[in-house]
């Protein structure tokens, strides 16, 4: 009986563990044409914190802070000192159909296990390759459909169905299909498993609120 107990015990605390989700940072770089930009997320329970900072620098430009309980989006610039409940953008319009492909590769990117997913439209010239980690990062895909992002690396990413839960992409490169040409590249490249305290997601008290 107690060892019926003690299994039971275990099994209830690995599914405890598993739906916590991940806490801590995340460190990446957003390549495009044009520039180089870091950001990073604070992740802890239904939190999340994403800073963004000023080109070559590490200082932060603006904060998005997300709260997926309660489905609401603030925006933070830090400069002006002044913050904003931020409204999720329309759906996006897709021309022409999206195919999914489900590669067959994998690769290690920051100690996770990724695999290839492969989002191709020939009506907009474009194919997005993405290195997905799976069952590690619960907030990310409420994150992405609370936010709705209109860049083509987050339309296409929502293209994916059945993703399992807790998949992130650590590394995605989008492409047009005439050339091959690199449209964008988005890299993480830290992960911190240490959580950050309560006060990151806090707006600061002098801050002013804009309507």
């Amino acid at each position: 009986m107690k060892k019926v107990l003690f299994v039971a015990f275990l099994v209830v605390s690995l599914l405890k563990i598993n739906a916590q989700g991940f806490s801590g940072s995340i460190e990446f770089k957003y390549f495009n044409l044009k520039d180089t930009n870091s950001n990073v997320y604070y992740v802890k329970d239904k939190m999340v914190k994403l800073e963004q900072y000023v080109k070559k620098t590490t200082v932060t430009e603006g904060s998005f802070i997300f709260d997926l309980k309660a489905n609401s989006i603030k925006a933070v610039h830090h400069k002006r000192k002044v913050w904003s409940d931020h409204k999720s953008e329309t759906p996006p319009i897709i021309k022409g159909v999206c195919e999914v492909i489900k590669g067959s590769n994998t690769k290690t990117l920051s100690g996770y296990k990724c695999k290839e997913y492969i989002v191709k439209n020939p009506s907009e010239n474009t194919i997005i390759t993405y290195w997905i980690a799976e069952g590690k990062f619960n907030f990310f895909v409420p994150m992405m459909k609370l936010w709705n992002r209109k860049d083509r690396q987050s339309i296409y990413f929502n293209q994916i169905a059945n993703l399992p839960e807790g998949s992130m992409p650590l590394y995605s490169e989008e492409k047009q299909i005439s050339d091959g040409k690199i449209i964008t590249r988005l890299e993480v490249t830290k992960i911190n498993k240490k959580a950050p305290d309560n006060s990151a997601f806090e707006i600061p008290a002098t801050y002013n609120k804009f309507e």
